[in-house]
């Protein structure tokens, strides 16, 4: 695991201190309230991508040369296409901005007790990082063979899973069922079972693949493959076969759309493909040359 920055580490440290100094102690003679610790529903978090294409956007800013700012031009060919080198006359550039300060009274010993406290426990990543193979059959429902890496050295977690991973390729964040937000990131790729077995029949080739786990009618679940993880290992690996329940419809439609915009883009590149472009590429010298690497200056 990297390092923690100090910065990172002070800037936590800073507005966890100012969150306790806000709480409020009760009142005298009423007890304190017992922290309400539920399990939620889990729940996506902004947009799905469903293949509708993006907003254009605003055309950039052309940077043009005027013919008198040209001072040399040389041109080559290169893969069916021209580049073109000009050397220009020098353009002022705005200085470059100050680094900002750094409001953290680094001698705080209160400050320091509490990055200590950070190096020593980081804080709880929401980064849900899953590789997942999808087997997919003519007559039968898919099944999904999923890894998933815990952060922080944590090892990795393999399991079964009945929910066709591919819908949730869509998914970026999410609530979990603990309440708290996760980011996913979620690596896959499809197997066609069947038409893998034509193949290897064909060759005379015996089909090595996994033995798939047989999983009860109704809801996506998963079976883990090995050790039985923590508790909290399991919360995003239920949640996102509750989203994947609850949110079968919109996520089913959604991949629907992707996979009807990539099929006609890759129809529409097949028939247009891109062609090369030419490149127009200029520079100019300072008036003062910087130092040959390894020179005093």
């Amino acid at each position: 695991m990297k390092p923690i920055p100090l910065v990172f580490l002070a800037v936590i440290a800073l507005v966890a201190s100012a969150h306790s100094q806000e709480e409020e102690a009760p009142a005298p003679g009423v007890p304190a309230a017992a922290p309400l610790v539920l399990p939620i529903a889990a729940r996506i978090l902004g947009d799905i991508p469903d293949g509708t294409p993006p907003a254009p956007q605003p055309p950039k800013p052309v940077f043009v040369v005027p013919a008198s700012d040209i001072l040399a031009t040389t041109t080559q060919q290169q893969g069916g296409r021209t580049i073109t080198i000009q050397r220009i006359k020098p353009i002022a550039l705005p200085p470059p901005p100050e680094p900002a300060p750094i409001p953290l009274a680094a001698t705080d010993p209160a400050l320091q007790e509490r990055l200590a406290e950070l190096q020593e426990h980081p804080p709880k990543s929401d980064m849900v990082m899953l590789g997942a193979t999808v087997y997919r059959f003519k007559d039968a429902p898919p099944r999904t063979l999923v890894t998933y890496w815990r952060e922080g050295g944590g090892g990795s977690v393999t399991f079964w899973s009945s929910a066709d991973f591919a819908l949730l390729s869509g998914v970026s964040s999410f609530i979990a069922t603990d309440g708290d937000p996760r980011t996913l990131f979620l690596m896959w790729s499809g197997l066609e079972v069947d038409r893998l077995a034509d193949l290897l029949a064909s060759s005379n080739q015996e089909n090595s693949g996994p033995a798939l786990p047989v999983f009860p009618d109704g809801p996506a679940t998963f079976i883990i493959d090995g050790e039985q993880p923590d508790a909290e290992t399991l919360v995003p690996i239920q949640s996102l076969h509750d989203l994947y329940n609850s949110e079968y419809a919109r996520l089913k439609t959604a991949w629907e759309g992707r996979e009807r915009e990539r099929i006609e883009r890759e129809a529409w590149l097949k028939a247009h493909p891109p062609q090369p472009k030419n490149i127009v590429l200029n520079y100019w010298r300072t008036e003062k040359p910087a130092p040959a690497k390894g020179a005093s200056k």
